[in-house]
C-alpha cells in the first residue's frame, strides 16, 4: 500500500515539475472546514466524529482546464461513542467516551475545471497522513502507542471560485477521503480505515 501512494504521488509530482517549466499560473490558499470522519469498523457502538480541519493549498495550472494541487492539512479524524477498557480497584469496567486523531494530511491531486468560466473543479489523487496525536475525550488518555504513525489512501472533491478581484477568490468544496491504510498497530481482525468527509471554505490568491 505504502509503495503504490509513494509511486502514485512521484508520478503526479513528476507531472507537476515537467510542467512547472512552461508558463502557467499558481494560486496560494488557505482554508478552514468541518470534518465528519470515522472508521471501517465492525464495532457497532462507532459513530461519526465531528471536527474540524486547517489546511494550505498550492494549485499549478498547466492549461485552463489542468491543475496539479497540493494541500497541507491539520486534520481531526476519529469517532465518537467508543467503548474503552477501565481498570480499577473494583475490577474492569467500560467507559464510553470519543476518540480524536490528528493526522497532517498531504494530498497531491489532479485538478480538472469546468464551467464557463473554469471556476468549478474536480481534484482526485492520493493522500497520505502523518499522526500527531490521539486521545480519548472522557479520560484524556494518550492513545497513540496504540495507532500506526502513517495513513494513506484517496482523496477527491468538488468546488467552485467565486471571484472577488482578479486576484482573489473565495472558494467552497466539498473534500472526501477513503483511507486504505490500517490505523491500529497490531490488528489481528479485519482492517480498519480511516474515512472523512468535510465542507471547506476559504480564499485563493493568484501568485502569478
Amino acid at each position: 500500500m505504502k509503495r503504490t501512494l509513494i509511486t502514485s504521488m512521484a508520478i503526479l509530482g513528476f507531472i507537476f515539475t515537467s510542467t512547472a517549466q512552461d508558463k502557467g499560473k499558481l494560486e496560494f490558499g488557505l482554508g478552514i472546514g468541518l470534518n465528519s470522519s470515522n472508521i471501517s469498523t465492525t464495532y457497532d457502538s462507532a459513530d461519526p466524529s465531528i471536527n474540524f480541519n486547517l489546511g494550505a493549498t498550492a494549485d499549478y495550472y498547466f492549461s485552463d482546464r489542468w491543475s496539479i494541487k497540493a494541500k497541507f492539512i491539520y486534520d481531526r479524524k476519529g469517532w465518537d461513542n467508543d467503548l474503552i477498557p477501565v481498570v480499577g480497584p473494583g475490577g474492569s469496567r467500560f467507559v464510553r467516551t470519543d476518540i480524536n486523531v490528528d493526522y497532517i494530511t498531504v494530498p497531491v491531486m489532479a485538478g480538472w475545471h469546468f464551467g464557463s468560466k473554469r471556476n468549478w473543479y474536480l481534484n482526485f489523487g492520493p493522500y497520505i497522513g502523518f499522526l500527531m496525536s490521539a486521545k480519548d475525550t472522557e479520560l484524556d488518555s494518550d492513545l497513540k502507542d496504540s495507532f500506526n504513525t502513517v495513513d494513506g489512501g484517496i482523496a477527491f472533491g468538488i468546488g467552485v471560485k467565486i471571484p472577488v478581484s482578479d486576484k482573489l477568490k473565495f472558494f467552497i468544496e466539498y473534500e472526501g477521503q477513503g483511507g486504505i491504510a490500517e490505523v491500529f498497530k497490531n490488528n489481528d481482525g479485519d482492517q480498519i480505515t480511516n474515512s472523512r468527509s468535510a465542507f471547506n471554505i476559504g480564499i485563493n490568491f493568484l501568485l502569478y
